[in-house]
């Protein structure tokens, strides 16, 4: 499996990296935004929403590994930005606020799916299986590879607890600095270091067929 191996390297590279600085302009038009919506603008509130709801999403649905649910908690998260908008101060970039709430909302539904059991690891495996076996015979092998790697760094990411898989998240898919990681999970930098050194750990075990 030499092309998959090449494929899952960059999991590992992407968290060394140092994401590139946010721009400060972006920054501005949250913070412009934001304190139209604390006046009750909702042609803003949709602006605001547009610019990153497919950002929470695709946290969420990373997250809690089930998109139908997506949606849902990030309604929630925008709901909650509406109605505190007015107490909001932008004492750091409008992202770290954002990922904050969405941590919370994630962090309080995988805590009250723990408490109720609502998916089990055989509905998870099904789910998993399906997605890999759709439509095998009209996809060549190096594509079939490439799902497969797809879906095993999927599960392995899933399988991290909560604080773990949300720094992965945050700096592999959003290219979150360590410091803004810090600020999400009201960490410190070198507990995200090691909470991600953990993760690679976790991460290199599961992936290691392919890796191999």
């Amino acid at each position: 499996m030499l092309s998959a191996a090449a494929a899952a390297i960059p999991i590992f590279q992407i968290m060394e990296q140092n994401p590139s600085p946010a721009r400060n302009d972006e920054s501005e038009v949250d913070f412009d935004l934001m304190a139209r919506i604390g006046n009750g603008d909702h042609a803003a509130f949709r602006q605001l929403v547009e610019r990153h709801q497919n950002t929470v999403i695709g946290t969420v649905a990373k997250m809690l590994g089930n998109p139908s649910d997506a949606e849902d908690i990030s309604q929630q998260v925008f709901l909650r930005i509406w109605r505190n908008a007015r107490r909001y101060r932008p004492d750091a970039k409008f992202t770290t606020y954002l990922f904050t709430i969405t941590r919370n909302l994630v962090f309080n539904e995988t805590r009250r799916r723990s408490r109720k059991k609502e998916v089990s690891a055989d509905e998870r495996e099904e789910n998993s299986h399906l997605q890999i076996e759709a439509s095998p015979d009209h996809r060549p092998d190096a594509e079939l590879l490439q799902a497969e790697l797809r879906e095993a760094v999927d599960a392995a990411i899933a399988a991290l607890p909560e604080s773990q898989r949300m720094a992965v998240v945050l700096r592999r898919y959003e290219q979150l600095s360590y410091e803004e990681i810090a600020d999400v999970l009201a960490l410190s930098v070198s507990a995200v270091k090691s909470l991600l050194f953990r993760a690679r750990s976790a991460l290199r075990e599961s992936l290691e067929a392919y890796l191999g």
